[in-house]
C-alpha cells in the first residue's frame, strides 16, 4: 500500500503539519524532531507526492523545454547547460522535441502549460506570431534560448548571428577570397537563417565585393542539403574559391561533396561555418568555424528563467553572448 504523510506522522509521533514542514525544508522545526521525521520516512520508504505538493504550493518545480531537433548535437549541448543550472536550483526538466515543425511547437507549448510548469524555455527556431500568441496565454515566465523574437520583447539569450556570419566571411576575405558562396539556412527564420545571410551580404559590401545571387543556395541546416548545395556550386563554370555555410552540418556536407568531385579542401575550395559543434574537429580537414557558446546559452537561459520565476530583479532581459572564430584547417590563403 502507498505510504502517506499520515503514516509518517504517526510513525514519528508528530503532526502531519510537522512532516510537511520537514519535507518542504521549513527551518521552523527542531533538529531532533527533523531527525525523527527523516528516520520515519526512511523506515517507511515514503515519497512525497509532487502533484499534491504542487497543488498546495501552486508550484510544480518543473520547467518545460521545447527543443527543435533532439538529434542535433548543438541543441544537446544547450540542453546540458539548462539541466545543470536547473539541478542547481532544484527544478526538474520536461524536455519536448518539436522536429522543427511550427504546428508541433505550438502544440507542445500548450501541452507544457497545461502540465502547470513553472516556466518555459523555447529553444531555437523562428518565433512567429503564432508562437507569440501562445506565449501570451501563459501565466508563467518564458525565455527564448538560442533565438529571439523580432520585436525583442520576450526575454532571450543568444549570440549576434549577423555579426558571427560577418566575422566568418570577413576572415575569408582577409585570406584573399573574392568569390565566396553561401549555403544559407531558411530565410524565413529572422533570428538565425536570415540574420546569417545578412551578415554574409554585409561582409561582401564592406569589402566592396559584389553580391551574386547565383552564389547563394538555401539549405535546411542538414548534412544532405550541404551536399546538394555544393554540387550546384561545383557545376558552375566559374566556381567559388570559398564557401560560407550557415551551420557546421551543412559545411561538412559541402566538404564531402568537394572531395567526391575530386577537389581538395582547402587547396581548391575553402570552407567555413558557424556553430563549432563537436563534429567540426572530427571531420578532415578540421573545420574552421565561428563558435557559439552553446552550453553557456543554455545555462544563462535557465538562470534568467529562475530569476523570473522567483520574481527576482533582472538587469538585462535580452542577453547577447560573445562568439569566437576557431581557426582550423579548412581555410587557405589565396
Amino acid at each position: 500500500m502507498t505510504v502517506t504523510i499520515y503514516d509518517v506522522a504517526r510513525e514519528a509521533g508528530v503532526s502531519m503539519a510537522t512532516v510537511s514542514r520537514v519535507v518542504n525544508n521549513n527551518p521552523n522545526v527542531k533538529p531532533q524532531t527533523r531527525k525523527k521525521v527523516f528516520e520515519a520516512i526512511e523506515r517507511l520508504g515514503y515519497r512525497p507526492n509532487a502533484v499534491a505538493r504542487g497543488l498546495a504550493s501552486k508550484k510544480t518545480t518543473t520547467v518545460g523545454v521545447v527543443i527543435p531537433d533532439i538529434s542535433n548535437s548543438i541543441f544537446a549541448e544547450v540542453a546540458r547547460g539548462i539541466e545543470d543550472i536547473a539541478n542547481m536550483y532544484h527544478y526538474n526538466i520536461i524536455l519536448c522535441n518539436a522536429d522543427k515543425r511550427k504546428e508541433k511547437e505550438i502544440r507542445v507549448i500548450n501541452t507544457l502549460l497545461e502540465k502547470q510548469v513553472d516556466g518555459l524555455l523555447f529553444m531555437g527556431g523562428a518565433v512567429t506570431d503564432e508562437h507569440v500568441q501562445a506565449f501570451k496565454t501563459a501565466n508563467v515566465p518564458i525565455v527564448l534560448c538560442a533565438t529571439t523574437d523580432e520585436q525583442g520583447v520576450i526575454p532571450s539569450v543568444d549570440i549576434d548571428h549577423e555579426a558571427a556570419a560577418f566575422d566568418a566571411v570577413r576572415s575569408l576575405i582577409a585570406n584573399g577570397h573574392t568569390s565566396i558562396a553561401m549555403i544559407s539556412g531558411t530565410l524565413q527564420d529572422p533570428a538565425n537563417g536570415f540574420a546569417r545571410f545578412q551578415g554574409y551580404r554585409r561582409a561582401l559590401e564592406a569589402a566592396g565585393l559584389p553580391y551574386n545571387e547565383s552564389l547563394v543556395r538555401v539549405g535546411n541546416y542538414r548534412y544532405e542539403s550541404g551536399i546538394e548545395a555544393m554540387k550546384y556550386f561545383l557545376e558552375l563554370s566559374d566556381k567559388p574559391t570559398a564557401v560560407f555555410s550557415a551551420t557546421d552540418e551543412m559545411a561538412i556536407g559541402a566538404i564531402h561533396a568537394i572531395l567526391d568531385f575530386g577537389l581538395k579542401v582547402p587547396d581548391d575550395i575553402s570552407v567555413i561555418s558557424v556553430d563549432n559543434s563537436r563534429a567540426a574537429s572530427m571531420v578532415r580537414p578540421q573545420l574552421t568555424s565561428v563558435a557559439q557558446p552553446m552550453y553557456d546559452i543554455g545555462a544563462v537561459s535557465m538562470r534568467l528563467l529562475t530569476k523570473l520565476m522567483k520574481k527576482e530583479s533582472v538587469e538585462q532581459a535580452k542577453v547577447v553572448l560573445p562568439h569566437e572564430l576557431i581557426t582550423r584547417q579548412s581555410v587557405k590563403q589565396v
